[in-house]
């Protein structure tokens, strides 16, 4: 059983079910996944991808982490590789261009500037005095998403500061150092391995009183503020498309990688009151899902 604030696995795989369903795939009959959870062991990675690459898979699918998708591409340059990442992926160097990526991998970019913009203002708007706002990005590439939200954050009034966890940093450490920087809120992406501690975090900022914005909305659901990004279940029903092409043939070269097209906000009323945040009507109705 999964406690709150875990990584949803299981909510993963009925996605992946699903979108691999639409698209004429039944899982153990047409076609065999297997899934790799590394629950922030990073060490795990480059063994965990070799074994792929000895055995030849038909495709290696890293859903939104970036480091796998990164580490794919550095063990091969002929295994189809279908990626979710959260920063451009030519800046990766994941692909040679987004139209054209060239290579043998493709995918979505599921976290395009104006989804930080959109994230960032969300949050201002609810705490418009909010000036200081402490960001918790992707490790794997933490300084190309750091640039990124550098660039939006004046065009809302705020400033940014970066906080930096790793598996070889506790978060405890990090989060005293951050508070000493005196943040009026709080911003993170869903990287894997910030997920698997993402229940503390939830009550670290409910403990400090400190009003954060997510991007899952699953993390909503388990006590966080509110979320706003692209949605888990389009994502995997794109990536499974992009994994039907490629076993009918096509090539990941000549398959544009793309940029997401629904998303979803959440709201948390519970967490919102208990923060003495007042939720105006209008601010609601914009929700997609509300958590009473």
């Amino acid at each position: 059983m999964r406690h709150h604030g875990e990584p949803d696995h299981n909510g993963n795989k009925r996605y992946l079910r699903n979108a691999l369903n639409e698209a004429d795939y039944v899982e153990g009959r047409s076609v065999t996944v297997e899934y790799h959870w590394l629950e922030g062991h990073y060490d795990r990675l480059p063994a965990v991808i070799a074994d792929l690459v000895r055995r030849r898979v038909a495709v290696i699918a890293t859903g939104g982490f970036t480091q796998a998708a990164l580490a794919a591409k550095a063990a091969t340059a002929t295994i189809p590789i279908v990626f979710g990442v959260g920063e451009d992926p030519v800046r990766l160097g994941l692909v040679a261009n987004l139209a054209q990526p060239g290579g043998n991998a493709t995918g979505i970019n599921f976290f395009p500037q104006e989804v930080l913009a959109k994230r960032l203002g969300l949050l201002h708007d609810l705490v418009p005095k909010a000036t200081r706002i402490a960001v918790l990005p992707d490790n794997a590439s933490n300084v190309l998403q750091f640039e990124e939200l550098q660039a939006v954050a004046p065009t809302l009034g705020v400033a940014v500061i970066s906080v930096s966890v790793s598996p070889r940093i506790e978060f405890e450490a990090a989060f005293a150092a951050m508070m000493k920087e005196r943040p009026d809120a709080f911003a993170m992406t869903a990287e894997p391995f910030h997920q698997t501690h993402i229940a503390w975090i939830i009550d670290f900022m409910a403990k400090n009183r400190l009003p954060a914005v997510y991007q899952l909305s699953e993390t909503v659901r388990a006590g966080g503020l509110l979320s706003y990004g692209a949605s888990e279940p389009d994502l995997f029903r794109r990536a499974a498309g992009y994994v039907h092409k490629i076993l009918q043939g096509t090539k990941p070269a000549d398959l544009p990688v793309e940029l997401p097209t629904k998303f979803d906000f959440a709201v948390n009323l519970k967490a919102a009151k208990a923060l003495g945040l007042e939720l105006t009507p209008t601010f609601i109705a914009r929700a997609d899902e509300v958590i009473e």
